[in-house]
């Protein structure tokens, strides 16, 4: 069994259906939350994939974990995965639908790395280059990692901009050495 096949699958079809029935952007937010709660939960996981919980026990904490009060598309989705007994992939479905959405509408993700916060103007002036440059919406998120010392480290699709002082320390020390 091939699990990023199966996977794939799963989610053309959601998207295909949320997208007919016009809530494909509503079930996105849904599958980001349930991608973040296997991420922080990893014990979410292992219960899903347990067969001794009854299928209504692990419907009710997919739904919580994709939000709670999630829409009919998901509900009936993650009631698909349980009758057909296809919840220990779960998790790459929920990747693989936010995978084929940001391809359907154009999102990149960017990713702006720098040793001290940056103001909320600077982080929106940064967005705006990177969605000029990609000609696509960028969905934006800031780290702050006091290890690069200085300057920023800016990633979005396959392009890496380093400026931090770390970097630029490391290639002088190699040139020295």
């Amino acid at each position: 069994m091939d699990i990023g096949v199966i996977s794939m699958r799963y989610a053309r079809a959601l998207l295909k259906g949320s997208m007919d029935a016009k809530v494909e952007e509503k079930v996105y937010k849904e599958m980001q939350t349930l991608v973040e709660s296997y991420a922080q939960v990893p014990e979410l996981r292992k219960t899903i994939d347990n067969p001794m919980i009854d299928k209504a026990r692990k419907s009710e904490l997919l739904l919580a974990a994709a939000g709670g009060k999630v829409s009919d598309m998901t509900q009936n989705f993650i009631k698909l995965i349980l009758d057909e007994g296809r919840e220990k992939m779960t998790q790459f479905m929920a990747y693989s639908y936010l995978t084929l959405y940001r391809q359907q509408k154009n999102i990149i993700r960017g990713k702006l790395t720098t040793a001290v916060p940056v103001s909320s103007d600077m982080e929106t002036k940064m967005q705006k280059m990177v969605e000029s440059s990609t000609n696509g919406t960028v969905e934006f998120s800031t780290e702050v990692n006091p290890d690069i010392l200085g300057g920023f480290i800016l990633e979005y699709d396959t392009y890496r901009l380093d400026t931090s002082v770390k970097s630029q320390l490391k290639n002088i020390l190699k040139e020295l050495s």
